[in-house]
């Protein structure tokens, strides 16, 4: 194999796929990335087996074939180069990579023990709008469990409806839920009836970062097993989770009868100080509602205690209760709106944040209160 390729363009491919080759090396050809050159461009290919992505660059080719190398360290040459044309070449003793007046000669492994990935088909189940995608997963991927034990909470549900789809992420304490409506236009593409699918935490992360540049719609497809995106000409492959996740609809409280609506800098800013002196566990700030005004305060035995007062529009009952700081942080983070509402019943239900104004699609974001 022998190629020429712009640095720039190699680079950008390579940083993409950082973030899914595996590390930690117990089966040591998932570090390495797939490079296969032919005609005039350079696909390349990492997977972890459960989440794939396939990408390619224009080059210059003089000799066709496939290697591996390993992406971290591939990715660290390119970016250490000056801004020119990188080499690569394929001999007997290895690879080269060189550029300039750098050379460099890299160990492969056998492209015979890189896995076989699905193909799709090229039939899109689905058109999905970039920018409305890239928003659903933002909105969520941040409630998703780390926990490995519960393997069904480690993804968002993805919902696919005629008319609708949603994405819904939960980890227990809280759960997020976002509802957009689907363009009437692209009805051919429609499923005919709802489709419910588990996304690994790993592919909403990889898809956050692929829909974060570049512009039109997305494709996606449903095979037997995997789910397939196509963004911009690359193609994210995803196992499904196989699991029941948790009938969410129930968790959403119905008789919620107070509400206070917050500006959400406001807010933001007293949060963030008065958790600084919260329980560094726990993370716990109390809301204390109050006619007019709502007070948060946090306090801890090794640091002191810390309150900030917030002038609200309220005049039910006196009611307190205690959240922990960086679930509402989480939320205030990805809102765009200039107010949030929250929605409670007392100090032991289950509380609703929601932007306020927010148009285009709907977003509940329910939080467990603590027991303090």
């Amino acid at each position: 194999m022998e190629l020429v390729v712009r640095k720039t363009d190699l680079l950008r491919e390579l940083q993409l796929f950082q973030g899914i080759v595996e590390r930690k090396n117990t089966i040591p050809i998932l570090a390495n990335v797939l490079i296969e050159a032919g005609g005039d461009e350079v696909k390349m290919l990492a997977t972890d087996l459960e989440v794939g992505l396939r990408s390619k660059c224009p080059a210059s080719v003089a000799k066709g074939g496939s290697l591996t190398l390993p992406a971290k360290k591939l990715y660290e040459i390119v970016k250490a180069l000056p801004d020119t044309d990188v080499r690569i070449e394929q001999d007997r003793n290895g690879v080269k990579v060189a550029a300039d007046r750098f050379d460099s000669r890299m160990q492969t492994l056998p492209k015979e023990d890189f896995p076989t990935l699905p193909e799709a088909t090229g039939t899109a189940s689905a058109t999905l709008p970039r920018d409305v995608l890239r928003q659903m997963v933002s909105k969520t991927q941040f409630a998703i469990t780390g926990e490995d034990t519960r393997y069904f909470l480690n993804g968002a549900l993805f919902i696919l409806r005629p008319d609708s789809m949603g994405l819904v992420s939960t980890d227990g304490h809280r759960l997020a839920l976002i509802s957009v409506p689907r363009d009437k236009g692209k009805a051919k593409s429609r499923p005919e009836e709802e489709v419910r699918v588990i996304l690994p935490r790993k592919t909403l992360l990889e898809l956050g970062r692929l829909l974060a540049d570049g512009d039109g719609d997305i494709q996606y497809e449903r095979g037997d097993n995997h789910l397939f995106f196509d963004i911009g000409g690359r193609l994210l492959i995803s196992r499904m989770i196989d699991g029941q996740f948790p009938a969410f609809e129930r968790v959403i409280p119905k008789s919620n009868d107070k509400r206070v609506e917050f500006d959400r800098d406001r807010l933001t800013a007293a949060v963030k100080r008065v958790a600084l002196l919260s329980n560094e566990r726990s993370r716990a700030v109390k809301f204390q509602m109050d006619k007019g005004k709502v007070e948060i305060a946090s306090s801890s035995p090794e640091f002191g205690e810390a309150k900030e007062t917030v002038m609200v529009d309220y005049s039910a009952a006196p009611v307190t209760i205690c959240f922990n700081a960086q679930y509402i942080l989480d939320f205030l983070s990805v809102v765009e709106t200039d107010s949030v509402g929250l929605e409670f019943k007392d100090e032991m239900s289950q509380a609703v944040l929601k932007p306020v104004g927010a148009e285009g699609y709907d977003y509940t974001y329910v939080i467990m209160p603590m027991r303090v």
